[in-house]
């Protein structure tokens, strides 16, 4: 009967990732959802029975066939939040074996959409909050499964949108693409172009579009002193096709060929003649050489273009980026300053190279009733015991400073009143502080097989998300060296912790 014994366990992690302070919990609603489907079926026992050994009672499997979530109870931190290492994400209530069975699922669910969400939010801090980012890591991630994963959660750190058009559908994420080197390479000369001709916006007779653009091909190459005989000719039936075909959205990639003698002369050339017939380019993207230093001279040939052709919204078309883009890349952008407007962020986004697993754990903190201790040599390893409530301390400026993890049955603290706590790293000492709002953290989720707690949306949770980083100081949400953000347990938390400890 041990099985059916009352236990909880808590998932957390046990250091901050890459180098930085905090992570953003993400998962949950997908965690619930496992939760609430978490059954063996008919042929999932027969399996187990084929692999298990023989001399396993029959009793085993008949209980797994009937086994769910029912009498499981979880808390959480919402969504999206900033969570910080050793404080628990989420607690996990139940009888034993269903407790323990919940592990890996759980694990699974939160660890990777945990670590993407951190890393988004990373690339959003350092592009600050009005760069548009997109997320394009769907030819790099780790597989289709991994794919959608990252498209969502990175969505819930910060990005704007996603390339990856099963996430848009799924889950409701913005959409975002551009044209690609390929679709330009399978172009050679403009009598490739069918159909060519485009009515004006406002109503009239198709115009040639080839021929128009092949016209301001040569007045932009005479303004720009470069010659025509330079732009590539498919380049520019490629961009003329895209452009009859999506006059309205019509955007350009520079660097398939040369980009000062031939993908920007072609671009301005076929956006001037869409202007000419009353429509208006979105962009252009650039995917190689040094993306700073291009994007400013790009602007300056607009800026040019548009005054010289008398438009003035020419030169504030708006520049995208591409290319192995990194936290690294983002920096020197604003060190070296630069043009533009929009970043498509792929291989460093979804793989998480800095760091490529975030290292969530679940541990078991009590049994039948009694608080339980994993003790080890090394103290980072050790848990902490107990079903624990878990408050967030805010100082008079609205900045979280302390996370404060109490046994259940204490009393909330309140704020304005003073607080004796042992800080984990420096137990041995007691700390007095005084907290200006306490918040606390964990709800209640998932009872009796089914969540109790309305989920918010992924844009609300997104939107949750990014108030949850910029209630952090610049001490704590700053990517490098940043301060160590404390966590403690109260003094009756710590007590136990000793009591255990000692009897072990």
């Amino acid at each position: 009967g041990r099985h059916r014994a009352p236990a909880a366990a808590e998932l957390f992690f046990r250091r901050p990732p890459s180098r930085g302070s905090f992570a953003l919990g993400a998962g949950l609603a997908e965690g619930l959802r496992g939760l609430r489907a978490f059954r063996f079926s008919a042929a999932d026992v027969a399996y187990l029975r084929s692999v298990l050994p023989s001399t396993i009672d029959d009793a085993f499997f008949d209980y797994l066939a009937t086994l769910d979530a029912s009498e499981v109870t979880v808390t959480a931190i919402p969504e999206g939040s900033v969570v910080f290492a050793r404080v628990p994400f989420l607690q996990v209530k139940g009888p034993l074996l269903v407790v323990q069975l919940l592990e890996t699922t759980l694990l699974c669910l939160i660890n990777y959409a945990s670590l993407v969400a951190t890393n988004a939010a990373r690339f959003r801090l350092l592009a600050g909050p009005d760069m548009k980012l997109i997320e394009m890591g769907l030819r790099r991630a780790q597989g289709p499964d991994g794919a959608l994963s990252a498209s969502r959660y990175s969505y819930i750190g910060g990005f704007d949108c996603t390339s990856n058009i099963l996430a848009g559908k799924l889950y409701g994420i913005p959409v975002r693409g551009t044209i690609a080197h390929s679709f330009i390479m399978s172009f050679r000369c403009l009598e490739e172009v069918q159909p060519r001709e485009l009515p004006p916006r406002a109503g009239g007779d198709p115009v040639d579009l080839a021929d128009l653009a092949v016209s301001w091909l040569q007045r932009v190459c005479d303004l720009l002193q470069t010659p025509p005989s330079k732009a590539n000719q498919g380049e520019l039936a490629a961009f003329v096709s895209y452009a009859v075909t999506f006059p309205c959205d019509f955007q350009g990639l520079l660097d398939t060929y040369c980009v000062r003698r031939s993908g920007l002369p072609n671009f301005c050339a076929v956006a001037l003649a869409l202007h000419q017939l009353g429509y208006q380019a979105i962009g252009v993207r650039l995917d190689s050489g040094d993306l700073a230093q291009q994007s400013k001279e790009i602007r300056g040939v607009f800026q040019v273009c548009g005054a010289h052709f008398q438009v003035p919204w020419f030169g504030t078309i708006p520049i995208a980026v591409s290319n192995d883009i990194s936290e690294q890349s983002l920096e020197e952008f604003r060190r070296e300053g630069s043009e533009i407007n929009m970043i498509g962020i792929g291989t460093h986004l979804v793989t998480c190279p800095l760091q490529p697993s975030l290292g969530c754990v679940y541990k078991l903190v009590e049994v039948n009733g009694s608080p339980c201790l994993k003790l080890t040599e090394d103290e980072e390893k050790m848990t902490i015991p107990g079903m624990k409530a878990i408050y967030r301390l805010y100082d008079a400026a609205g900045h979280p400073f302390m996370d404060l993890m109490a046994l259940e049955e204490e009393p909330s603290p309140s704020a304005g009143q003073e607080l004796g706590i042992r800080v984990l790293g420096r137990l041995e000492e007691t700390t007095k502080v005084i907290p200006s709002t306490v918040e606390p953290l964990h709800r209640t989720y998932f009872r009796d097989g089914q969540v109790c707690e309305p989920l918010p949306s992924l844009p609300e949770v997104r939107t949750h998300a990014q108030v949850s980083l910029n209630l952090l100081s610049p001490a704590h949400r700053r990517l490098h060296e940043p301060q160590p953000y404390p966590v403690a347990v109260t003094e009756r938390l710590h007590q136990l912790f000793l009591e255990l400890r000692q009897g072990s």
